[in-house]
Parts: C-alpha cells; sequence; structure tokens
C-alpha cells in the first residue's frame, strides 16, 4: 500500500523499526518542550500530513513503553485518521502518572498502524438473529 506523506518537521518520515512491526513510531514536532502535569492533556502535533488510499483507516495508538513507565496514553484510546482527512497528524495525549511528563521535540509519542475497513451498508429490521450468546454482555459468563 503507498501513502502519501508531507513532512514538515526536521525528522525522517515514519519507518517500520523491525520486520514484524505493525506500525510506526510518530515524533512530537513542538517549538518548545511541553509539560503535562499529573491527569492533563494536550494535543501535539508531529509536523505530518497523510493521504490514504480509500478504504484503509490509519490508528493512532499509544506507545506501551510511555504507558508503563510515565502513564502517558492516548484520551480517545485510539484516533482514527481517515482516507479523506489532509490536515496535520496531531495526538492527543494525556498523563495517567503521577509526575509531569515533558514532551520534547524528536520524541516518539504515539505509533500508527494502516487498516483495511469497510463502510456497513445498514438495513432496518424489527428483530436480529437468535444466537446462544443474545444478550448477555460484560461478564456474562462469570469470567
Amino acid at each position: 500500500m503507498k501513502v502519501k506523506i508531507v513532512n514538515n518537521s526536521p525528522f525522517k518520515l515514519p519507518a517500520y523499526e523491525t520486520k514484524g512491526s505493525a506500525g510506526v513510531d510518530l515524533q512530537a514536532y513542538v517549538e518548545n518542550p511541553m509539560v503535562l502535569k499529573p491527569l492533563e492533556r494536550a494535543l501535539v502535533p508531529t509536523g505530518i500530513s497523510i493521504e490514504l488510499p480509500e478504504g484503509y483507516e490509519a490508528q493512532v495508538r499509544a506507545r506501551s513503553g510511555l504507558a508503563i513507565k510515565h502513564g502517558i496514553s492516548l484520551v480517545n484510546g485510539i484516533g482514527t485518521i481517515d482516507s479523506d482527512y489532509r490536515g496535520e497528524i496531531k495526538v492527543i495525549l494525556i498523563n495517567l502518572g503521577d509526575k509531569e511528563f515533558i514532551v520534547n521535540s524528536g520524541d516518539r509519542i504515539a505509533q500508527m498502524v494502516f487498516i483495511k475497513h469497510e463502510q456497513a451498508d445498514f438495513e432496518l429490521v424489527e428483530e436480529l438473529n437468535e444466537t446462544e450468546r443474545g444478550t448477555g454482555g460484560f461478564g456474562h459468563t462469570g469470567v
């Protein structure tokens, strides 16, 4: 899959670090260091924009190392970049840790994974087919 990219940052293009990598790292592109206090959130620019083929999305996900070491996560869990979006990719970080966290330009702040998707064609019906599970959810199996 080809992805067109505009890079307005001084950093290299996102790249897969290993043969088995599913995602590429996104780097912060900020003029000055950003201080995230505990429970504070911020919109962190990356300096890049992409053009995805129709039928694909880019998912922006938290980096596990930042999550476990510092409590840094994404406010929206996973951010979606639609194929028709052409703006700069920005990451909504939140500090769930108990200490201030500093975001410097060039820091790897998130990862981006590309996913193929389809759009649903909804059909209005009066009822759904029965299954063994039925409406059970949220721990219905007792586990």
